[in-house]
C-alpha cells in the first residue's frame, strides 16, 4: 500500500505531525524500543477500528496502551500490585508490558500497558495521553524492520509513518499482574527468571 506521508522521527515536525494526524482520529506508524508500532487514540472508536481493519486482527484481541511514564498508568488501572510496582522499577521505560485491572468504567476488566525506551513515543504520550499501540504488520505475520515496509504490509494507507530507522528488536514480555504468580502471557526480551527475580526482591 502507498504510504501518506512520512517523516524521520528526528525532524522538528516530526511530533506535530504525529500529533495532528492522531488528534484527527487516524492512525500512524512508529518506532518503538521493539518493532514498528501502529498508534491510535484508544479514546477513538474511529481510529481503534481503523487500525484493526489495517492489521486484519480479530477485535476480540485487545490492545496495549504505552505511556510516557508510570504517572500515566494511574488513569488507566483500578490498583497496581507491589509485585508490578516493583516491575515497573526494575523494568521501564524497556520491554515489559504489565496486565493490571482496569479503571472502573473503562469498559474493560485489564489494561496491558508499558513505558517503552524509545524518546519520541514518550514526548508523544506526554502530549496526547496514552497511546493504543500494536505491531505493524498483519495479523499473524513478522514485523517489517523499516518503517516504509512496515506500512506498506498493511492492508490500507495510514495517515502518516514516523521513520526510526532500522526497528527489529524482540517483542515485550506480556505478564498478568493481576495474578499474584506473574504468569507470562508472552515471552519477549525480558526472561521469566528476571521477571520473578525483580518482583520477589
Amino acid at each position: 500500500m502507498e504510504v501518506h506521508e512520512s517523516v524521520r522521527a528526528d525532524a522538528a515536525r516530526a511530533l506535530d505531525m504525529a500529533e495532528q494526524a492522531l488528534r484527527a482520529e487516524r492512525v500512524i506508524v512508529l518506532p518503538t524500543d521493539t518493532v514498528y508500532g501502529l498508534a491510535a487514540l484508544p479514546d477513538s472508536s474511529r481510529a481503534i477500528d481503523e487500525l484493526y481493519a489495517l492489521k486484519d486482527r480479530p477485535e476480540s484481541m485487545p490492545i496495549a496502551l504505552l505511556v510516557a511514564s508510570s504517572e500515566q498508568v494511574s488513569a488507566l488501572a483500578a490498583s497496581v500490585p507491589a509485585a508490578a510496582e516493583r516491575l515497573i522499577e526494575a523494568f521501564w521505560p524497556g520491554p515489559l508490558t504489565l496486565v493490571l485491572a482496569a479503571r472502573e468504567g473503562s469498559g474493560r476488566d485489564t489494561v496491558g500497558v508499558r513505558c517503552p525506551a524509545n524518546g519520541f513515543v514518550r514526548a508523544l504520550a506526554e502530549r496526547v495521553g496514552p497511546l493504543a499501540v500494536t505491531s505493524a504488520n498483519r495479523h499473524g505475520q513478522p514485523t517489517a524492520a523499516t518503517a516504509i515496509d512496515a506500512a506498506r504490509s498493511l492492508t490500507g494507507e495510514v495517515a502518516v509513518v514516523i521513520d526510526g530507522g532500522s526497528c527489529d528488536g524482540i517483542a515485550s514480555t506480556v505478564v498478568d499482574a493481576t495474578d499474584p504468580t506473574l504468569p507470562l502471557l508472552r515471552e519477549g526480551a525480558v526472561r521469566r527468571e528476571q521477571v520473578l527475580g525483580a518482583a520477589l526482591r
